[in-house]
């Protein structure tokens, strides 16, 4: 009689766990979304050629002032698009006001750079050119120039662009790395949980995926990039600089915009591969992914979350972390 009645219950807490398990995933899917293979775009319509232009160009050295900075140098893929460092140091090694965003998964953002001052990926690749703490170029002509003294570039061009009768162009440069990096896609195990395989996540991932839900940072992580699709006041509970003990106040998008409300505002930056991309925030001055978490719970929420917590939203986006591909880790032959 023992044994059945074990039994029985046994059932009824395998179904209820199962149950709980569900109704995880049933919430999860109300904010979150898998990745696209892709991330397309109607002016910019991918071709295999482009694609092969545009990973090519993304190490191409040649075009900047000093000769030794290009695409990979602040978003090199080994360290998944990143450098590792607090700011990013352009030709001549001049520091970038603010930390380089991985290139991953950035197609799919409503705009690039931290205030947001960039359209899309081609926008940014082109402006990089003329960019002071980038490129450094003198003029988009003397880039043109450059890439058509390059004799292996004119077949690539007119391969990528056989429609133009002058296919090297710096439109057609920024078409070409903005058609590759929008391939860079790098799912992860919870795209997978979220297509169905419960199974996929541990235990103290579930419950960080939970946590992270129930504190309210769904309010502006969510979507299928985890952020990257609105702009939000970094500070709204308390100034940001308090915790992160930043050297400079940054004031954000009101730089660009001049509007009051703009101020201390930046693009929510998506948590993908969030484990790999340290140091963090606009300026790099927080080194630790668990620091990080507990910061954002203090300023953002008002919330100081427990260690558990922390450490439980450390293991679930820990589960964003997507394995590249051997095309993504490949770095290409350059022209000659």
């Amino acid at each position: 009689m023992k044994k059945t009645i074990f039994s029985i219950l046994g059932l009824a807490l395998t179904f209820n766990f199962s149950f709980a398990e569900s109704d995880l995933l049933k919430t999860a899917k109300q904010y979150f979304k898998p990745l696209p293979k892709i991330f397309p775009s109607k002016e910019n319509p991918l071709t295999p050629e482009k694609i092969k232009l545009g990973k090519i160009l993304f190490y191409e050295k040649r075009i900047s002032i000093d000769g030794t900075t290009s695409c990979a140098k602040c978003h090199p893929i080994e360290y998944y698009g990143t450098d590792k460092l607090p700011k990013s140091r352009g030709n001549f090694s001049k520091e970038n006001p603010r930390n380089a965003p991985t290139v991953f998964n950035a197609a799919g953002q409503i705009s690039e750079h931290w205030r947001g001052d960039r359209k899309d990926v081609e926008d940014q690749a082109k402006r990089a050119l003329l960019g002071k703490g980038s490129f450094g170029a003198p003029s988009y002509q003397w880039v043109e120039e450059k890439l058509k003294e390059i004799k292996g570039y004119q077949e690539l061009f007119k391969k990528a662009f056989p429609h133009d009768k002058n296919p090297i162009t710096v439109d057609n440069y920024a078409k070409a790395i903005g058609a590759w990096e929008r391939t860079l896609s790098t799912p992860s195990r919870f795209d997978e949980f979220l297509r169905g395989n419960e199974n996929v996540l541990t235990e103290k991932e579930k419950r960080g995926l939970k946590t992270f839900i129930s504190v309210g940072c769904v309010a502006c992580h969510s979507g299928a990039l985890l952020g990257g699709t609105m702009y939000q006041k970094f500070g709204i509970v308390e100034p940001y600089w308090k915790y992160t003990k930043s050297k400079k106040i940054d004031l954000g998008r009101y730089i660009v915009t001049k509007k009051e409300e703009d101020r201390y505002v930046f693009k929510v930056p998506p948590l993908r591969n969030v484990e790999m991309t340290a140091p963090y925030f606009h300026d790099g001055s927080v080194k630790s992914l668990k620091r990080a978490i507990w910061i954002m719970g203090k300023v953002q929420l008002g919330k100081d979350l427990s260690k558990t917590q922390v450490e439980d939203i450390e293991a679930f986006l820990k589960s964003l972390t997507g394995k590249l591909s051997q095309d993504i880790m490949t770095v290409p032959i350059m022209p000659k």
